[in-house]
């Protein structure tokens, strides 16, 4: 007669298994411990008001904690504050306030995401700006300014688009261009394709900064001279202040 082996086989389960495991035991919490009674509370914030509270910590040279733990109700006014609850949407924020226009006015499209999309503009004098998100943003000029619009954009293998355009926005009636991120439209005074370009551009843009003139004001003709140049491979003449302050007269009398 046989005997039967009463030794467990290799990969049978012991019959008191559950015993041999050891319950976790909890860690003793103490009194004092203010970490262990703490709690976490997130609140929705709308684009606008992240928006308008970005631009008033810029402003104010802080950071939107430390100004939202300093000044609560300063930083946001009672009517930017949103709750849980509220299913209204916040107003506009809109720097400086907003008001009416007896004149249309031209809008640029602007976009800031580090090291991947940089619309941002060189130069100008926009009579409202409008805060959309983190990113994005609108500026708006009255009929007749000049501004300069830069467009950086890139990838994980490098430079995708590096342009920059100088603009002349238009009255009602006036012809004008159909240009990227600009509504309705300008006309394009300079336009420069390409790193080596544009960075010839901003080479003669420091030049006339450097003479102490605001770069809004510069007559458009020198914008038409340097982008005839620069396509010619030629080098451009140098704006000076005799030329600027003659600039300055005929527009008075025009």
């Amino acid at each position: 007669m046989s005997v039967r082996n009463c030794r467990h086989s290799f990969a049978s389960r012991p019959g008191d298994a559950d015993g041999r495991i050891k319950p976790a035991e909890a860690p003793a919490r103490r009194a004092d411990d203010a970490g262990a009674f703490t709690a976490r509370l997130t609140i929705d914030v709308t684009p606008v008001l992240r928006g308008c509270a970005t631009v008033a910590a810029f402003r104010s040279g802080t950071t939107v904690a430390d100004m939202r733990s300093a000044h609560p109700g300063r930083a946001f006014p009672c009517h930017w504050r949103v709750t849980m609850t509220d299913k209204q949407s916040s107003p506009p924020c809109t720097l400086p306030p907003s008001h009416r226009h007896s004149q249309p006015l031209t809008e640029v499209h602007l976009t800031w995401i580090e090291k991947k999309i940089e619309f941002w503009l060189r130069f100008g004098r926009p009579v409202e700006e409008r805060i959309l998100d983190r990113r994005r943003s609108i500026a708006s000029f009255a009929p007749g300014s000049i501004f300069g619009f830069v467009r950086w954009v890139a990838d994980d293998y490098g430079t995708v688009i590096s342009r920059m355009d100088i603009v002349r926005t238009v009255a009602p009636g006036e012809p004008y261009q159909r240009l990227p991120f600009l509504r309705p439209g300008g006309e394009l005074l300079l336009r420069a394709d390409g790193w080596p370009k544009v960075e010839r551009v901003h080479q003669a843009i420091d030049a006339i900064e450097a003479l102490g003139i605001n770069l809004a004001d510069v007559a458009p003709e020198h914008w038409r001279h340097l982008h005839n140049r620069f396509a010619a491979g030629h080098a451009p003449r140098a704006y000076t202040c005799e030329r600027h302050n003659a600039w300055l007269k005929r527009r008075s009398v025009t």
